[in-house]
Formats: C-alpha cells, structure tokens, sequence
C-alpha cells in the first residue's frame, strides 16, 4: 500500500461565501455566564440520553484560563445531575501525566463537585475510524465505552501545534488514551517526540474524533465558549501566552465542524485587527486543516446558520455577531484559579 499523504491549504482561509453543501445550524449567545452555558446546552442537550460523558479540559495546575468551575458546577446541578466528567492523563510529562498525578490537579483546581473519570486509568480500547487515510482504529480510554452520551465542553483557543483548539481537538487529542492514542497522532516510531506536524497532525487529530462520535452518534453535542482566548493551549497551565484576542461568547451545535468553523469566523471577522494574534497561530501551524479534512471525512457542514438567542432568534452573519467588539478591547485581569473575574 502507498504511504498516505497529507492534504494542503491548511493554512489558507476560506471564506463562508466561498463554501459549498448542506448547511447546519449554530446557537449563538454573548452571555458569557452560567445563564449563557446553560442557555447553550438547553440548545443542543435534548439528544444526551443514557450515561452522560462530559469531556472537557480540566487543565494543568493552577491554569489561568480554562472554563470558569462555577459555570460547569451550575450546569451538572441543574442539567447532569448524574453526569461525569471525562479526561485522559497526557503524553507529555507534566501535572497529568500519570493518574496519580492527574488526580492530583483535578483537586487543585476544583473539579471536585462531580465525578471525574480518567478514562484510560484502567486501561485501552479500541475504535473503528471509518474512512480513515492514516488510521484504522484508534486508541482511546477504555472507561469511556461505558457511557451512552458525550456532552463535549469546549474552551474555544490557540493551540501550540494543531493552531487552535475547539471541540475537534478536545475529544480527538483529549479522548486518546495517554500512550498509545496519543503517540499515534503526535509521533512516528522512528521520527522521535511530537514530530508530526502541520496537515498531517490535523488529519490524524480529526480521523481521531470520528472514531468518538461516530461512537456516541447520534449522542453528541458541543459546546464551544469564546473566553479568555489565548494563543496557548490549556495544557501550557501557568506558561500561557497571554489574552490579547477579545471575548466573543458560547456556541453550541449538533454539528462539529459547524461549530469549530463558526468560532474560526468569528475570530476573522473580530473588527480592528482583533482576531491578529489567534489568526497567525492558526494559520502558522496550518490548523485550518481540520476544518476542510473534516468536510472531507463527512464529519459536518462548513455551512451554518447563526441563530442569535439574545435576540429572538434572528440571523446573524459572523461579522454581524462581532461588530460592537471594540477594536481597542482589553481583556480584564483575568484569574479563573481563583474565581475573581466578572465573567
């Protein structure tokens, strides 16, 4: 069989008005709050039946800028009762790398009201990844074939190799279990340590989430938040960059690549540059990839249409959504480990 080769244009965007196919629809809210999470989920929620899995990135320690805990403790009270979050140790070495640890940092950062299952804690499983041109199957934590539903909770962000990081990203990386799922999209046997990159790294990435949802399908929402937006990943912890891109507010979707392509609009479309330094980490690191190679795996509409909810409903373009972010925004002193932000 010949080698696989990795498609191009990941780093060139294509405008909405230049895409073709279905459309699928999009929640939008600026409402960045527990009333605004919980506003999204009602949205998109009804389809969650059974055993509910929550992935979400529960982040390094002491991690400025991951979703606000008080947001996610309303919403499991008031919605997923008997939810559970779900995460996997990492295959870096750092605050999540063994479960022990792992446990470790989901109590210093106060993901303690509800149950948290490290899903690869006990083991590996394996799912079939259906039209895949680098994969077959995929490792994931064996822990997580036992829920029924997957809720994904995302903090929409850059992202140091895949550019940026939304709903794609969380289950494709964060549902791979520590080892071996995640060694099989960041590395090749003989090429060393997180050396696959660019094109390559998105497609794996996004064959990787296909097995997920194709397993939960018809199962699976996504919630993508647009808060505290800085060029690095979660994972970064205390070493983020710092927030320069504006605040834009929670999407949420039955559709993946809908959503994740909706918040990329958002970002180019921010007026007066804002949308500047996520753009170049995006396009530097040729994320954009997921978004088309996903078009391609059938994972989702390109297309959307933008449901306003704090306005009846109405039809927003992208551009509509952002234009009264001023182009001179500043973001607060943000401090989510300690709670003191008016968000």
């Amino acid at each position: 069989m010949s080698k696989p080769v990795p498609g191009k244009n990941g780093n060139k965007y294509i405008p909405f008005e230049d895409r073709t196919g279905e459309s699928s629809i999009v929640f939008f809210t600026r409402d960045l709050s527990e009333e605004g999470m919980k506003k999204m989920f009602d949205r998109v929620g009804s389809v969650l039946t059974g055993k509910v899995a929550v992935k979400l990135h529960t982040g390094e320690a002491e991690g400025p800028n991951f979703l606000p805990r008080p947001w996610i403790r309303e919403l499991f009270e008031s919605r997923l009762k008997d939810a559970t979050i779900i995460e996997t140790n990492t295959y870096y070495e750092g605050s999540r790398y063994t479960t022990e640890a792992h446990r470790k940092t989901l109590e210093i950062n106060g993901w303690n009201f509800c149950p948290v299952d490290i899903t690869d804690e006990f083991g590996v499983a394996t799912l079939p990844v259906k039209g895949g041109k680098w994969f077959k199957e995929m490792h994931v934590g064996e822990g997580m074939l036992k829920y029924d539903s997957l809720l994904t909770l995302t903090h929409f962000k850059g992202h140091v190799q895949g550019g940026f990081g939304g709903s794609n990203k969380n289950i494709g990386i964060g549902c791979a279990d520590g080892r071996i799922g995640k060694g099989e999209i960041h590395s090749t046997p003989d090429g060393g340590f997180f050396n696959i990159l660019e094109e390559e790294l998105m497609e794996r990435i996004s064959e990787s989430t296909k097995a997920t949802i194709d397993h939960f399908a018809p199962h699976v929402c996504y919630i993508n938040t647009m808060r505290n937006m800085s060029v690095s990943c979660d994972c970064e912890g205390k070493e983020a960059e710092p927030v320069v891109t504006p605040d834009i507010g929670i999407l949420s979707s039955l559709d993946i690549l809908a959503v994740d392509n909706a918040c990329v609009d958002l970002i180019y479309s921010l007026p007066g540059g804002g949308g500047k330094a996520l753009i170049e980490r995006v396009e530097s690191r040729h994320g954009l990839r997921q978004l088309s190679y996903m078009k391609e795996l059938g994972m989702g509409n390109d297309r959307y249409t933008l449901i306003d909810t704090d306005n009846g409903d109405t039809v927003l373009t992208a551009a509509e959504a952002v234009k009264d972010i001023a182009p001179g925004w500043k973001p607060d002193r943000y401090n989510t480990f300690w709670g003191r932000n008016k968000h």
